[in-house]
């Protein structure tokens, strides 16, 4: 290969040039990468997309595209299935190669091995690295080299393992010519809306690569050191917002773990180091979650455990249409939906709270809510999503399974002024906190605001459901 030869890079949840494992190595062998991304009809028809989701997608593709030209090279969108246009695509442009990123998904690995069969059937080169994990499937296993169902152990060896360091941006590419770009015929970049969603709302960040770094530059330098205490108060800005950018590949983790460590090089206290930890197990439960997709690729239909094979769930369609309008009574879940339906994120204190709620309390089966997240969140990301889903459940990977959070204490904890239920539920404003946080809303103050009473006893569901959970695991 020359260092003119055609490469195709196609982009799916990797969009940035910044420490891109993948674009490099393309890079090294030639100038002329042409960047695809394949709106497919089948991901987009799907019912459980998320507006806020595409929105952020078509964003960060907008900085990406202008990223490309500034560089000199083109990235092409398409609307087509994939298994059909990146073999044609090749043909049409003579490619040497065709180059893009593994997925733990297993529609995406389906997918890909259509696409590798056609492209070894007609005799063209691809090359596949690993670039959303900073330790890939295989790479961290257990000394019996299985993989691990239990997070501590994983984050142990995990943490241990040497992390590569990130990549330079990728500078001076060839791009197509105009003959070669009417022999194609790309599609202009489209909107939500060509697309079947709506998105007229802010986003919780700015799309694109650019802004990702900002963001992770402002919150390493402003907030990481006091993560381990503020990233569980939902009315302030503790947590780094960085989840759409992870989803869909916008910043590079080696770039983010470089930063974590420099912080904690420079830290001057145990108790900001810790905060740098914690945050860094974090990046290691999203991986924990993608290596059980990976391997248990089962989890997308059903849960882990067998006892919640066919676990009774009561399934009261009026008390799950409760919760997701957030109007169950309960001011900290209802807060919660709210801020959800409203800005396409909720904070992740609340998403296990909520999700508690949803199987604990209401007793409704966890892939209702597993669902609806995955139709709202901005960041909503499958392997994520079913993992806490599935471990707020107690149908997942946990040890310690059977965990109630109780909604009251949550919010006593965790919004002890009451800032972030006023700030969605705002006809309680003029509640007493220690009594809005409590629950102890008289009927009347309920009737003057216009906001319901409790749709169940939080005690007696609780009660309900440990009984309902300890026959099922007699069961099996």
């Amino acid at each position: 290969m020359t260092s003119s030869d055609l490469i195709i890079f196609w982009h799916r949840r990797d969009l940035r040039l910044d420490d891109h494992y993948g674009l490099t190595q393309a890079r090294s062998r030639s100038r002329k990468i042409v960047g695809v991304f394949c709106f497919d009809p089948r991901i987009l028809s799907a019912d459980d997309i998320a507006p806020a989701r595409i929105q952020y997608l078509l964003g960060s593709l907008a900085c990406l595209a202008q990223n490309y030209s500034i560089q000199g090279g083109n990235l092409l969108f398409f609307f087509a299935d994939p298994c059909q246009l990146i073999p044609e695509l090749s043909q049409k442009l003579s490619a040497k190669a065709i180059y893009w990123s593994e997925d733990v998904e297993p529609y995406a690995r389906s997918r890909d091995k259509i696409v590798q069969d056609s492209l070894k059937e007609k005799g063209i080169e691809y090359v596949t690295h690993w670039d959303q994990l900073l330790h890939w499937p295989g790479q961290v296993l257990s000394q019996s080299h299985t993989p691990y169902t239990v997070f501590t152990p994983f984050w142990k060896n995990w943490n241990s393992l040497p992390k590569e360091e990130p990549l330079p941006s990728i500078e001076n590419l060839e791009g197509l010519t105009i003959d070669e770009l009417e022999q194609i015929a790309p599609i202009a970049l489209p909107t939500a809306k060509d697309l079947g969603h709506c998105w007229d709302k802010e986003l919780p960040l700015i799309p694109g690569e650019q802004a990702a770094l900002e963001i992770l530059e402002a919150f390493s330098q402003n907030h990481l050191e006091n993560y381990g205490q503020s990233r569980n108060f939902p009315s302030i800005k503790g947590t780094s917002l960085l989840g759409p950018a992870l989803k869909f590949g916008v910043i590079g983790l080696r770039r983010i773990w470089q930063t974590s460590q420099n912080i904690s090089l420079y830290s001057r206290s145990d108790e900001a180091r810790q905060s740098i930890t914690t945050w860094q197990q974090e990046l290691a439960w999203r991986e924990f979650y993608q290596h059980c997709l990976y391997y248990f690729p089962a989890l997308v239909n059903g849960p882990y455990r067998a006892e919640f094979q066919n676990f009774p769930w009561e399934n009261k369609p009026e008390y799950f249409q409760a919760w997701c309008t957030g109007n169950t009574g309960y001011p900290i879940v209802d807060a919660a939906m709210r801020q959800l339906n409203e800005t396409g994120w909720m904070h992740n204190r609340c998403r296990m709270i909520v999700a508690s709620f949803l199987t604990k309390d209401l007793i409704l089966n966890w892939q209702w809510g597993e669902k609806y997240f995955m139709q709202k969140l901005v960041d909503g990301d499958l392997s994520a999503n079913n993992g806490g889903w599935q471990w707020s459940a107690s149908s997942g990977m946990d040890p310690k399974p059977l965990r109630i959070f109780n909604p009251y204490t949550q919010a006593q904890r965790f919004d002890p002024e009451g800032d972030y239920i006023r700030r969605w539920v705002p006809e309680l404003s003029s509640i007493d906190t220690a009594n809005l946080l409590s629950g102890k809303i008289s009927p009347l103050e309920r009737m003057y605001c216009n906001y319901p009473e409790p749709i169940v006893d939080h005690n007696e569901q609780q009660k309900k459901f440990k009984i309902l959970y300890q026959e099922q695991k007699q069961k099996t």
